[in-house]
């Protein structure tokens, strides 16, 4: 990791450790992992299911804890991530490893012995895939650290539904695949309002070496594999008409917003609205569809 001297550290307290699990980027984890969960064709004991959504959270806390430790250098020279505790100095790196092992530990034993070792296997996969592939060996290499990396954010349906039945079918693998492709066109509108951020902290992201125009052009044939992959589960009869018309009304309007993006030039003292309109509506949608597929499961029981 590039070489940088953060700020001397302070005693931490509670609120620093929360913030190191990311508590945002958690919401929506354990929101989509959770739909899988209801989505699974059987019912599951209420307080068996609730420790495996506490270990989908404190899962993606622990990604989160060791992400920022192994970041804490270019974290310190972002505009948007400086605050945080390490290169704020309210932590020293040594607890936030610490901390993020043993949260990582703990989650994957406590669901394998309460649900199953398959749930236990996906969510240990989930981590060391966020934390190792995405921000040890892509974030800092390839511009395609998005794109490849995003596969880390899609597998907690997976993980719901493994521990709900113990097993995989075919909806909850057809759920991976919107997250997935749907981290690309959302990032990528990110990284356009933020590409001096990502250029000071030499991170590769698309903007910074491909530039603007590519990047738009990326986040436009993104948004067509990720459009039908939100519709297939609906149209391969796969649930019910709830989730299929949600499908098809949020995606329509992601699509157009992800079109504005795609085919406008920035303009002198440009604001950067359509980009974050849509970067802003992209975190709603997932909500929305997968919120959707419960409410499908519960009333229509698709």
């Amino acid at each position: 990791m590039t070489s940088l001297t953060l700020a001397a550290p302070v005693p931490a307290d509670w609120r620093d450790f929360v913030a190191l699990t990311k508590p945002r980027v958690m919401t929506l984890v354990v929101f989509t992992g959770l739909a899988g969960m209801l989505a699974a064709p059987v019912r599951i004991d209420p307080v068996l299911g609730f420790t495996a959504i506490l270990c989908i959270a404190l899962g993606a806390g622990a990604a989160g804890a060791l992400n920022q430790w192994y970041e804490a250098d270019i974290d310190a020279l972002m505009k948007r991530t400086r605050g945080r505790p390490l290169p704020a100095g309210r932590m020293t790196r040594e607890a936030a490893l610490q901390f993020g092992v043993g949260l990582s530990a703990f989650s994957v034993l406590l669901m394998g012995f309460a649900l199953n070792w398959l749930a236990a296997a996906i969510l240990a996969g989930s981590i060391l895939f966020y934390v190792g592939v995405y921000t040890a060996w892509l974030k800092r290499r390839t511009p395609q650290n998005i794109v490849i990396g995003g596969a880390a954010g899609a597998f907690p349906p997976l993980i719901g539904w493994a521990a709900a039945t113990g097993s995989v079918a075919p909806l909850p693998v057809l759920l991976f695949a919107p997250i997935f492709l749907w981290t690309p066109p959302h990032f990528w509108a990110l990284a356009l309002f933020v590409e001096t951020d990502y250029a000071a902290a030499g991170v590769p992201m698309l903007p910074v070496v491909a530039g603007e125009r590519e990047t738009r052009r990326q986040i436009g044939l993104y948004t067509l594999p990720m459009a039908a992959s939100a519709v297939l589960p609906w149209a391969l009869g796969l649930t019910g008409a709830i989730y299929g018309a949600v499908a098809l009304a949020g995606t329509a309007w992601f699509a157009y917003l992800a079109a504005r993006v795609a085919t406008r030039r920035r303009a002198e003292s440009d604001t950067m609205r359509p980009e974050k309109r849509l970067f802003a509506f992209s975190i709603v949608y997932l909500f929305v569809l997968f919120g959707a597929l419960m409410v499908d499961k519960l009333v229509l029981g698709a």
